[in-house]
């Protein structure tokens, strides 16, 4: 009798153990309402399709990065033009929209480790993103510093006993990109402990921004925009039609059941996720995944760790463009490890060097560049990878 009873209790523990390993990979914290506000707050105030299109592209920071380069190496091609040119490139979709807004790509480039967190948010946390937004615009409103005006068109609409603030372009074409600093637009901050950053619009924006919001020049984007918000259920959607446009013949719509948006893990490049949980959801715990993306993302995570992000040596991000710009189509000269990236002058790599293709690299030789030795470079802004 006693037998069977341990030999029961044994049975149940081994089924159980499935459940206790999953629970254990899940014991990240999620992210608090103080501190989501403390990072949606310099982005809460944008017209919905591009706040939820920023949300979406910083799941994927490397792709980001590319972007910002070819935006950088293409300053004359804004708005739509922009996201034409770059329709076959192998990027998410919400990546190529960005490149209308060369001042919002500079952003998430220049505040890499703020970019990576928002994604990491919007992946695991989205109903908590939503409401997020939502309490920050209620502030900027009982603050008398979110209106309608001749760009942007404000209103709340009224659902289920509760209140969302919506924002949209005043004309769909043409999209502004606002600039605020939060210690104004929200009137004061309940959360000392969580204060806001402030991202000061690039060079050339306009007037220096002391205190209000700030408009640049409107960006002829109105096909760029396929996003949007379901506020009632804390939720993005995506309008499949015009993302198909947007992304040519590479853009997956079976990803998005009934259009409702969802992160794509094949556009994450081994960048690691914030919740063990989600390594697993998104299969960076299958055998030997923890190497490869421990090589992949090591620098990346120690450069965002050191709390430098967008504020690197000038000197240091310029040799680190050089030697990307050396790269040859035809693998004839390309950057192998990450000891060659580093940058001479300042002594600091750029986030990214070595950062390996996986399981990319076969298909991608197959495409004419080689990426010897695991190490990736960012030779005129793309990176020839999916297609």
């Amino acid at each position: 009798m006693e037998r069977r009873k341990l030999l029961a209790l044994s049975t149940a523990m081994l089924a159980l153990a499935p459940l206790r390993a999953l629970h254990a990979q899940s014991t990240t914290k999620p992210f608090t309402s103080e501190q989501l506000d403390q990072m949606l707050a310099p982005i809460a105030l944008y017209p919905d399709a591009l706040l939820a299109q920023t949300l979406m592209a910083a799941g994927y920071p490397l792709e980001v990065v590319d972007a910002a380069r070819w935006s950088k190496a293409n300053p004359n091609l804004k708005g739509d033009a922009a996201v034409a040119a770059v329709k076959d490139k192998s990027w998410d979709v919400s990546v190529k929209s960005l490149t209308a807004f060369p001042q919002v790509l500079k952003m998430m480039n220049d505040q890499l480790d703020w970019t990576q967190k928002i994604g990491d948010a919007m992946i695991a946390q989205q109903k908590d993103v939503a409401e997020s937004v939502q309490r920050l615009r209620a502030k900027a409103a009982a603050a008398g510093n979110l209106k309608s005006t001749p760009q942007q068109k404000v209103t709340t609409q009224a659902a289920g006993g509760s209140s969302t603030i919506v924002i949209e372009p005043a004309n769909p074409d043409v999209v502004y990109v606002p600039y605020y600093n939060p210690a104004w637009a929200y009137g004061p901050w309940p959360y000392p402990a969580y204060p806001p950053p402030y991202y000061p619009p690039p060079p050339n924006y306009g007037a220096a921004l002391m205190t209000g919001m700030m408009f640049g020049v409107g960006m002829a984007a109105g096909a760029a925009m396929f996003g949007g918000w379901n506020w009632n259920h804390g939720n993005t959607y995506v309008n499949v039609n015009r993302a198909t446009s947007i992304s040519a013949n590479n853009f997956n719509a079976s990803h998005y059941a009934n259009g409702t948006w969802s992160h794509d893990a094949t556009h994450r490049d081994g960048v690691p996720y914030r919740d063990p949980g989600l390594q697993q959801k998104y299969g960076q715990n299958r055998p030997g995944s923890a190497e490869r993306d421990q090589y992949r993302g090591q620098q990346f995570q120690n450069e965002l760790r050191g709390g430098q992000a967008g504020q690197r040596d000038g000197a240091a991000r310029s040799n680190v463009e050089q030697r990307a710009g050396a790269e040859r189509t035809g693998g004839t000269q390309v950057m192998r490890g990450s000891g060659e990236a580093r940058s001479s002058g300042a002594g600091r790599s750029d986030a990214f060097s070595g950062v390996d293709r996986g399981q990319q690299v076969n298909r991608e030789a197959d495409r004419g560049r080689s990426y010897g030795g695991g190490g990736r470079s960012f030779g005129g802004g793309g990176r020839g990878g999916r297609r």
